[in-house]
């Protein structure tokens, strides 16, 4: 069960990959044609091979130099259809991911930082962090006025979905806490901004216009995973055991890529 537990992430990585890598090579097969692929593929191996054939003459090798060029330009128009289909439902799928695996939540006991950033340094003094049960503060607020910043050590005693709050005048802003082991979904940073980047960085509402707050961030450790010892993010690690996956079925299939 331990085993299990700590090798989770690994074990979801794998079954993406294998599961990304089969629906390319799919999508591939079924958007590309195979024939003029394997015509173009043909063509590019032959303008090389006369390369290396009349190396001593330099006309044709100039001449085939530039026919290699506009040999792989045809290759990539004929392989881009796949890409403009993939990468849209791609780049929201690792969005998505990356909330359970690009950081790791904090562990009963772990100190951790949270950091709320301001639009103006003269209101750091009237800032403060109310905490739930099970959660106090292990050192006094920093504040960093270069940065428009006031920076708070916090320890958590119980595991949980939690609530922080910072409180500016008489508003508060909410910003939630995921305390536990294993993979959870979480947020690190609300944010006061655009929503593209809302959506890219944090999985929380955005915080008011209005608001004198322009981000509340929990320091969440990164998640690491190892394979073939080495320290992977997910997200390289992914798209590594992808590509194998991808040629393993493409040769299966005996498909043209």
């Amino acid at each position: 069960m331990t085993f299990l537990h700590t090798q989770a992430p690994l074990l979801l990585v794998f079954l993406l990959s294998i599961i990304i890598g089969f629906l390319m090579v799919f999508v591939f097969r079924y958007t590309t044609d195979q024939k003029a692929i394997h015509v173009a593929k043909d063509r590019l191996k032959a303008h090389l091979l006369a390369v290396r054939l009349f190396q001593d003459q330099i006309q044709v090798v100039l001449l085939s130099y530039w026919r290699i060029v506009r040999s792989t330009g045809h290759y990539l128009r004929l392989t881009f259809k796949p890409f403009l289909y993939v990468s849209g439902p791609l780049i929201i799928l690792i969005v998505q991911v990356d909330r359970y695996l690009g950081h790791a939540p904090i562990e009963v006991g772990q100190t951790f930082l949270v950091t709320a950033k301001l639009t103006d340094a003269t209101m750091l003094e009237d800032v403060s962090l109310r905490l739930p049960a099970a959660l106090s503060l292990t050192a006094q607020a920093v504040h960093v006025p270069a940065k428009n910043e006031i920076i708070w050590r916090v320890v958590s005693q119980s595991a949980g979905t939690k609530d922080l709050q910072v409180w500016s005048a008489d508003q508060s802003f909410s910003k939630s806490l995921e305390v536990s082991e294993g993979i959870k979904r979480v947020s690190p940073v609300r944010l006061r901004d655009r929503w593209w980047k809302c959506i890219f960085l944090s999985s929380e509402s955005a915080l008011p216009e209005s608001s004198p707050v322009q981000s509340i961030e929990v320091r969440y450790p990164e998640r690491t995973i190892t394979f073939a010892w080495i320290e992977w993010n997910w997200i390289w690690l992914f798209f590594v055991l992808s590509l194998i996956f991808g040629f393993m079925f493409k040769t299966i299939l005996s498909i043209e890529i």
